[in-house]
């Protein structure tokens, strides 16, 4: 029986390059460069990039307070004629109050003076009512307002029939500087009378100097003061007819019963005596 062949023998040379061989293998297999180390303490990925800041939102601005006694504060679609008018007077003395020089243009929140100067009360406002200046107080150049829309203007700008609002002694007349109207006597608690019909635009004592005081808006030219009431029969908004009962005749402010009775032409203190009867 023949025999297997055996396997040939390496030689010496063959077994040096196979040891070589494996060693380089092993080399080759094994990572020598340590791998990165991550801190999972809370502190998250140290290479993330930090988050952008969010600005806070800009808070909304804090609304405007009232205005102070004697301004009024622009509402939007005002006109400073309508302005004016409102508060009995011309668009030339607001003009002139508040140094004006562009009276086309007004802004809204804008303060605007509407008694003149030195005629504000310290506590009341007397916004949006019409005030009547001091007899100290400064005249602007009168400019004619144009008409109410919804109030149409007197056929005649210059003319104006009234009653007389309380019957009695003359003591004061009308001279355009200390007295912007003129002093009627008479007694404590009498009736004191529209002299003309119209609206009431201002009720109240927050004057300075003439007490418990009516202002009775006719038309977009003339409005009537009484003053010194010791009683007012009527309040602001009411509609009033010519000799409606509007007040009882007092002494407030006063040294003695009277009442004050002033006539406003577009603003502007005229004679009261121009338009009312003999007595």
């Amino acid at each position: 029986m023949r025999a297997k062949p055996s396997a040939p023998r390496l030689t010496l040379t063959q077994r040096g390059i196979c040891a070589a061989a494996l060693c380089l293998l092993s080399a080759c297999a094994t990572r020598l460069d340590p791998a990165p180390v991550v801190d999972l303490s809370g502190g998250g990925n140290p290479s993330a990039p930090a988050p952008t800041p969010v600005a806070p939102m800009a808070a909304a601005p804090a609304p405007l307070g009232p205005p102070p006694p004697g301004y009024y504060r622009v509402r939007p679609g005002d006109t400073l004629s309508a302005i004016a008018r409102s508060n009995g007077h011309s668009a030339g003395e607001l003009i002139g109050w508040n140094n004006l020089t562009d009276p086309n243009h007004i802004e809204v929140d804008q303060l605007l003076r509407v008694v003149p100067p030195g005629g504000a009360p310290a506590a009341v406002a007397v916004a949006p009512g019409p005030a009547v200046p001091s007899a100290a107080a400064p005249v602007a150049p009168t400019v004619a307002a144009a008409p109410a829309d919804n109030q149409p203007p007197a056929a005649d700008a210059g003319s104006l029939s009234l009653v007389w609002p309380v019957r009695g002694p003359l003591l004061g007349r009308f001279n355009d500087s200390s007295n912007k109207g003129i002093d009627i006597g008479g007694s404590a608690g009498e009736p004191v009378r529209a002299a003309a019909g119209g609206r009431v635009v201002y009720a109240g004592n927050g004057l300075r100097g003439y007490g418990n005081l009516v202002i009775v808006k006719s038309d977009a030219t003339f409005l009537t003061a009484y003053a010194h009431n010791r009683e007012l029969k009527v309040k602001e908004g009411d509609n009033v007819s010519k000799g409606q009962v509007i007040a009882a005749m007092g002494n407030t402010d006063s040294d003695r019963v009277m009442l004050h009775f002033e006539v406003r032409r577009d603003g502007k203190p005229v004679d009261p005596l121009r338009y009312l009867p003999p007595q």
